[in-house]
């Protein structure tokens, strides 16, 4: 039976938003990430993805406890850490560890990048001496020379500083990894070179990973289960290979179809959606997609919200229309 790393159930993160009127100053609620429910075994790559504002970033954050949750629990090899403190969690915190979209904001300018190193080995009690010794193995696993680690970021290419995020991210020997956005500020080429690393690493450390992005090229390649989210809920989950070879839910449809081509030649279908999006304040009943979805139903989508169902094996849609069609 597979390690456990990662258990989220039924996980929110609600804020609170005052609109200034006329009349009155008006309470309203962001449900950035609304009841949120899946589990990531020892060695697997999970995939969120979704479109800008979907509450990817916030489900990320929320799971290594950067933010405070509005509700759920979020189990780390089987310990509830939802309700722990910052003292608490403290020892949890060294094998959690993330990988932010942008290397150059998450580093100090300031100091090399040895010294943000040594700073990291300095709060978690790891002596100078192993600090070095790892530093000099991290610097052979990202493939990058040696002597690039006593440079400034700015010193640094996107690419260069990337892997050594990466590498920080490792120094502390964790055992799983949340990235963020990991490649989607590098060019194409830096990418797959980034990702071919994360792949490598996955293999000769067992590495577990959570992996952020809104590039579905990028999760087909590194995710062993991707997880589609539309503002703030799970509309679809399933394995990679089924997901893309048995679409279901109408906005995993139209969002890989906007997947770019792999030849020329190939032929595409691009779904367009038409109409608004829910506001993010006021969502009420029904599902939040039925407003752009082509296959809506008055008097059902737009009324009665669906439930996350197990259509095959291990595949997950919440859609109405697909309920009927398994009736």
């Amino acid at each position: 039976m597979a390690e456990e790393i990662i258990r989220v159930e039924h996980l929110k993160k609600y804020f609170d938003v005052r609109s200034n009127s006329l009349l009155k100053k008006e309470k309203k609620i962001v449900k950035a990430v609304d009841d949120i429910n899946f589990t990531i075994n020892k060695g697997q790559i999970l995939g969120i993805v979704g479109e800008s504002g979907c509450g990817k970033s916030t489900l990320g954050r929320c799971i290594l406890r950067l933010m405070p949750i509005s509700g759920g629990k979020i189990y780390f090899k089987g310990t509830d850490i939802s309700t722990l403190n910052d003292k608490q969690l403290k020892p949890y915190r060294e094998k959690m560890q993330m990988v932010f979209q942008n290397p150059y904001s998450s580093f100090n300018p300031t100091m090399t990048v040895r010294q943000s190193f040594f700073e990291i080995g300095k709060v978690f009690g790891i002596g100078n001496e192993e600090t070095e010794k790892r530093c000099k193995e991290l610097m052979e696993n990202v493939r990058l020379p040696e002597d690039l680690i006593n440079r400034h970021p700015n010193e640094l290419s996107g690419g260069q500083l990337q892997r050594l995020a990466i590498a920080r991210a490792l120094l502390l020997k964790p055992d799983f990894i949340m990235a963020d956005e990991a490649v989607s500020a590098l060019d194409v080429s830096v990418q797959a070179q980034i990702l071919n690393l994360l792949l490598d690493l996955r293999e000769s450390l067992g590495l577990t990973m959570m992996f952020i992005s809104h590039e579905l090229t990028v999760v087909e390649h590194v995710c062993d289960e991707i997880v589609v989210m539309y503002l703030g809920t799970v509309v679809e989950k399933a394995p990679t290979k089924e997901l893309f070879s048995n679409i279901l839910h109408p906005y995993t449809q139209a969002l890989i179809s906007a997947k770019p081509k792999e030849h020329p030649a190939q032929e595409t279908h691009r779904i367009m959606l038409e109409g608004e999006a829910k506001s993010a304040m006021d969502m009420g009943e029904g599902c939040k997609f039925a407003p752009r979805c082509r296959f809506c139903q008055k008097g059902l989508c737009d009324a009665k919200t669906p439930k996350l169902r197990e259509i095959r094996p291990g595949h997950f849609v919440a859609c109405h229309r697909v309920e009927s069609e398994e009736k």
